[in-house]
């Protein structure tokens, strides 16, 4: 459906998950090319705000509590006149949100149970494409020419000024450092430690490399098992905010990471990245960029599963070949034109 009326206010809703936020910023570049003075706002919850808030493409974030009655918040999003919302997120909540927020166009997925809520609706089909690519459905359904599919992550100086100071403390200059994320919303999910330390055992016997391990809230048991088994082989990040990781990340050569927001964060940040996959599809929720590449075991019968518990014994990652992370570590290196020095025997 083509809009032929001036659009000067649109809101994004997209209320969680940092990495599914990350990847719907592909819509921003081409949004500002067919509607150049918009102003985009976006509506996410308080925790995820972190995924945009210094997008310079991005006006303003309204935010929201998960609980949060829907009235009150449309109630909120009513009073900022807006000419169109596009329901990235499209969950029964979401779509209770943008039919009771009032705003003349109202765009989203034509999902069973939520039809009711738009005015336009875009495609069902979630499995055609990766799912940075679905959020682009929204704008096809409004005629907006793709011109762009760059996801983008942005950083203040603060941010960037933390980081570089722990990498110059930490680190010689010389050093290819490889960032290892041992992070995963669900428990099927993250790799185990004893892999990881299998993985980067297997790096360093290869090549000259020293690893960062970056986590966060869940993630201590697994980093410092990390640290104890590997020693002076890695450093260990301190606690740090999710933007404070994204800019050790930025300093990184290459990024080894489970299916996670800050896999995502990665591969926005245009590192090179390599997503390690079993319960989830790689070619749905892999690191979206072409400097980036995916491991998994295709051949088990219960590969993909999307089970949040694994009820076998993790075989997916248990059993992923080690050398295959290897060898694809260092192609993603070779391609960035930073290759890490060989150890000589090799």
């Amino acid at each position: 459906m083509r809009i032929d009326v001036k659009i000067k206010k649109i809101l994004c809703i997209k209320p969680r998950g940092i990495g599914d936020i990350v990847l719907s910023t592909i819509i921003l570049d081409n949004l500002k090319s067919y509607f150049p003075d918009v102003k985009i706002d976006y509506l996410t919850e308080n925790f995820a705000k972190d995924a945009v808030e210094d997008n310079p493409l991005i006006n303003k974030i309204l935010t929201m509590e998960r609980t949060e009655f829907p009235l009150k918040v449309a109630w909120r999003i009513r009073k900022e006149n807006y000419d169109m919302i596009l329901d990235l997120w499209s969950n029964p909540r979401s779509a209770q949100v943008t039919f009771l927020s009032g705003v003349k166009y109202r765009v989203g997925y034509n999902y069973r149970g939520r039809r009711y809520a738009y005015n336009i609706l875009s495609t069902s089909d979630r499995g055609a494409h990766h799912s940075a690519e679905h959020n682009l459905e929204l704008l096809k359904a409004i005629d907006v020419p793709i011109v762009s599919k760059k996801i983008s992550y942005y950083l203040k100086e603060e941010n960037i000024f933390f980081a570089k100071e722990f990498i110059k403390h930490n680190f010689n200059d010389d050093e290819t450092i490889i960032g290892i994320i041992p992070s995963g919303g669900w428990q099927s999910k993250r790799c185990d430690a004893t892999k990881w330390v299998d993985i980067c055992s297997a790096i360093s016997a290869k090549m000259k490399a020293k690893f960062l391990i970056l986590w966060g809230p869940g993630d201590e048991k697994d980093a410092n098992y990390l640290k104890n088994h590997l020693e002076d082989k890695c450093i260990l990040s301190p606690k740090t905010t999710v933007k404070q990781m994204a800019g050790l990340i930025k300093n990184c050569n290459v990024v080894i990471a489970n299916d996670s927001g800050p896999m995502h964060i990665s591969a926005a940040l245009d590192i090179p990245t390599l997503g390690l996959f079993g319960p989830t599809n790689p070619l749905a929720h892999g690191p979206y960029s072409d400097k980036s590449d995916y491991i998994i075991r295709k051949d088990l019968f219960c590969i993909n599963c999307n089970k949040q518990e694994c009820p076998y014994h993790h075989e997916c990652f248990i059993d992923m070949p080690v050398q295959d992370v290897v060898d694809k570590v260092g192609l993603l290196l070779e391609r960035s034109h930073k290759p890490a020095k060989l150890n000589e025997k090799d």
